[in-house]
């Protein structure tokens, strides 16, 4: 039988519930004795305590992280932009230069 609503367990919750489990009590009992939906939660939760230790068993923050603090939020300066625009036009020559090159070969 579902329940209605999606329940959220407290780390201190998983943890005892974890701890228990890896003493020697059956995940059935467990789950029965705590109203868990399934036993596989309790499996779950033993496997995140055994790879992660108890940072697995934490609530994750949820959405898309936040930007990195080295990540430029205010606009570059009218120098920063204009060696930006020279790099990218010393770049465009010299191409431009190469695909003359390859058509005066041609020519030839």
């Amino acid at each position: 039988m579902a329940k209605p609503t999606k329940r959220q367990f407290s780390f201190e919750f998983k943890l005892a519930v974890v701890q228990r489990f890896l003493a020697g009590e059956t995940q059935v009992a467990l789950a029965q004795e705590f109203q868990l939906s399934s036993p596989i939660l309790i499996k779950k939760w033993a496997s995140l305590y055994r790879n992660e230790g108890e940072d697995g068993l934490r609530p994750k923050p949820k959405g898309r992280p936040k930007s990195p603090f080295g990540a430029p939020s205010q606009p570059e300066s009218e120098l920063q932009r204009l060696r930006r625009e020279n790099e990218r036009l010393r770049a465009e020559v010299a191409f431009l230069g190469k695909v003359q090159a390859l058509r005066d070969e041609d020519r030839r």
